[in-house]
């Protein structure tokens, strides 16, 4: 039995589970002289549920692995294992292919030592699936039981229920934690280890960008790791180009749909808008590469320019801004939405015109919205990839001109990541040394974010 099929057969149980305790407490209340029980029959019937199923659950999880260690050291063990390869992918690919066949994944092997090992597998797979199964009805039976006897008129169920689902959100609560902690470590880690190598110094204020995975690890030349040209090349088209397309636009945008939209266009144009942000980055490249990248190629050379590329800070920026309208104007939207009417009102009683109240009353009210809808699109912006490598290029260069190729620092990382250089190489690890400034670069975005809206944050009645 597979541990999708236990794992059901468990839920089983704890629905069974759940139907018969329900069904004792109603029996309780029944025979209570005033009708009443200390929980309602339900939470009897999700204590004894959450006894006989989680139990269960949690053994299958963990005996999963444990299994497939044991079903892979019984057939080790075996005679027909005994001319296997002592290591490598050979040996590996062998016990995988005989596995698949035992299990029922695939149909036939093509290696014939995989063909040996075949039945061994079979033979310890129904073995140690027994056992999993066993233990498991086990420890539903044991945990059924404790619920069972627990279950009295006078039993606070509610109570243990509760406390059992705000364990769960506690747990659900660490996850994010956890993995942020463990992302942080280990960029920590494999920078330091860079860092080791290439001096942080010639890292952050180098000029010059140009690793070269075939060089000697042990000697690396520190003038080819200067990272300012792709810190420069995420600042500029990520928080410079592509703020002053999306800034204006989103809050144009929002203050017109806010404010001067009637219903019925505001009910049309906003899931419109809000379509953008749904649009995959891939999309957003095609359309840069194809169509705004030629597009300006074309004008620059209207205006004159020589030779302008077709791959340009511009375009990648440009399209870039258009893909984070939707965070700009979603959050000044709301954020004017959430300033009260009564201040409007006022401002209009005294005599200002509309425009004058959107422009000194409603945004300056919604200043701390409005600042943390920016940051979360620039955030967004300077981690985005597709566009750059279909429309900016992988160049590193330090330049001004929004018609010169560029690249930024993820675009270096997924260059430097998916190619076929040793994680003991110094540009390797550089991917992890840009990657742990730009988290760094985000985080104190963030905290800029919470400092300007604690800043302006007024409370209003």
């Amino acid at each position: 039995m597979s541990a999708s099929t236990l794992l059901l057969v468990v839920l089983g149980l704890g629905l069974a589970g759940w139907l018969v305790a329900r069904s004792r407490a109603v029996m309780f209340r029944r025979a209570a002289s005033n009708n009443r029980i200390a929980s309602l029959p339900n939470f009897h019937g999700w204590y004894a549920a959450i006894w006989i199923a989680v139990p269960a659950i949690l053994f299958t999880i963990i005996w999963s692995p444990i299994a497939d260690a044991l079903v892979t050291q019984s057939v080790l063990a075996h005679p027909a294992a005994a001319d296997l390869p002592a290591f490598g992918i050979a040996r590996e690919s062998i016990l995988s292919e005989a596995q698949a066949v035992a299990d029922g994944s695939a149909n036939t092997v093509f290696n014939p030592m995989a063909r040996e090992l075949v039945e061994p597998f079979r033979e310890a797979l129904g073995k140690y699936r027994v056992i999993g199964f066993v233990v498991a009805l086990i420890i539903a039976a044991v945990g059924g039981a404790i619920a069972f006897l627990r279950l009295r008129p006078d039993f606070r169920a509610r109570n243990k229920v509760e406390r059992t689902v705000l364990f769960v959100l506690l747990l659900a609560s660490l996850v994010a934690i956890v993995t942020t902690l463990g992302i942080v470590a280990s960029l920590v880690f494999e920078t330091i280890r860079f860092f080791g190598m290439v001096s942080p110094i010639d890292f952050l204020f180098g000029t010059h960008w140009a690793p070269n995975p075939m060089s000697n690890p042990d000697n690396p030349d520190p003038s080819r790791y200067g990272a300012i040209p792709l810190f420069w090349g995420t600042l500029f088209i990520g928080a410079i180009i592509a703020m002053i397309v999306a800034i204006p636009i989103g809050m144009m945008s929002a203050i017109y749909l806010n404010q001067y939209a009637p219903a019925r266009m505001r009910t049309w144009l906003k899931p419109a808008l809000e379509v953008l942000a749904g649009v995959p980055t891939v999309v957003y490249g095609y359309f840069a590469a194809l169509t705004v990248a030629p597009a300006i190629r074309d004008m620059a050379l209207a205006i004159g320019v020589s030779n302008p590329s077709s791959e340009s800070a511009l375009a990648a920026g440009v399209v870039m801004g258009v893909m984070i309208i939707p965070f700009v104007s979603s959050m000044a939207d709301d954020s004017i939405t959430a300033v009260p009417q009564a201040m409007a009102d006022g401002s209009l009683a005294m005599g200002a015109t509309q425009n004058e109240t959107i422009k000194r009353v409603l945004v300056p009210a919604a200043l701390p919205g409005i600042v943390a809808g920016v940051m979360l699109a620039i955030s967004r912006a300077i981690g985005e990839t597709m566009i750059v490598v279909m429309a900016a290029s992988f160049a590193a260069n330090l330049s001004a001109n929004p018609l010169d190729a560029m690249t930024t620092v993820t675009v270096q990382i997924v260059a430097l990541l998916t190619g076929e250089g040793s994680f003991d190489h110094p540009a390797t690890l550089a991917a992890f040394a840009l990657g742990f400034v730009l988290f760094m670069v985000t985080l104190g975005l963030n905290f800029i974010a919470l400092r300007v809206v604690k800043r302006f944050r007024e409370a209003y009645e």
